[in-house]
């Protein structure tokens, strides 16, 4: 079901093929994703937040589009990549995610998901969100780069929607997940993100984004 989206960008560059994982928002870290974190970090541009001018949730398309053209919109994906326990709709051709539980990487929290009224106890996380982007790069995109980007499974994530209310638009140098054990590991994935459609990152973001990489704690 899961496919990498291959978009090509400003840059030329790809998708972090390690997102396609189901457990990504627990993938075990390495050394080699640490050093290959820090060469990407090492590659970004370092400039002043531009203004948020222009901005708008519709320059990036009309939300949860199906990108990858598998029947399913990208809300229903991520949940049926992040959840366990999934009980799909009937008649949906596996789509539409009913129930499932969620691990929440942000808190560690155990959360029930349920469709309906309290759906919005999960929500999908932008891990570099649309504004930031539009800040750092993204308004130079034009229209279906941005589509991709706010639908691109390397950079969404099932996650608690109150911590997602948090974070906002916070970048890592003003927001963290509370779950220390996973800093490493987000940073790694904003890094990879940004890196891969050649946004760029500010002095504080870079520094933050350098110190959470000194934090990891790497298996093999």
């Amino acid at each position: 079901m899961w496919l990498v989206l291959v978009v090509s960008v400003a840059l030329g560059a790809g998708l972090p093929v390690w997102s396609q994982a189901r457990e990504s928002a627990r993938l075990p870290v390495t050394a080699a994703d640490v050093e290959r974190a820090r060469a990407e970090l090492a590659g970004l541009a370092v400039k002043g937040r531009a203004p948020r001018t222009g901005y708008d949730r519709d320059q990036f398309g009309l939300a949860w589009a199906d990108v990858d053209r598998n029947g399913c919109d990208t809300r229903n994906d991520i949940l049926a990549r992040d959840l366990t326990d999934v009980v799909f709709e009937e008649g949906t051709h596996d789509c539409v995610v009913l129930s499932g539980t969620l691990v929440d990487p942000f808190g560690g929290a155990t959360i029930d998901f349920e469709r309906g009224p309290s759906s919005a106890d999960v929500q999908i996380d932008h891990v570099v969100p649309l504004s930031d982007a539009w800040q750092k790069g993204a308004q130079q995109w034009d229209a279906e780069t941005r589509r991709q980007f706010a639908n691109d499974p390397a950079n969404l994530l099932a996650v608690d929607g109150p911590l997602n209310g948090a974070k906002g638009d916070g970048d890592a140098a003003t927001w963290l997940p509370p779950s220390t054990g996973y800093r490493c590991a987000y940073a790694i994935r904003q890094i990879r993100v940004k890196a891969a459609y050649g946004l760029w990152v500010t002095e504080a973001e870079r520094a933050a984004l350098d110190r959470q990489l000194g934090t990891c704690v790497t298996t093999g």
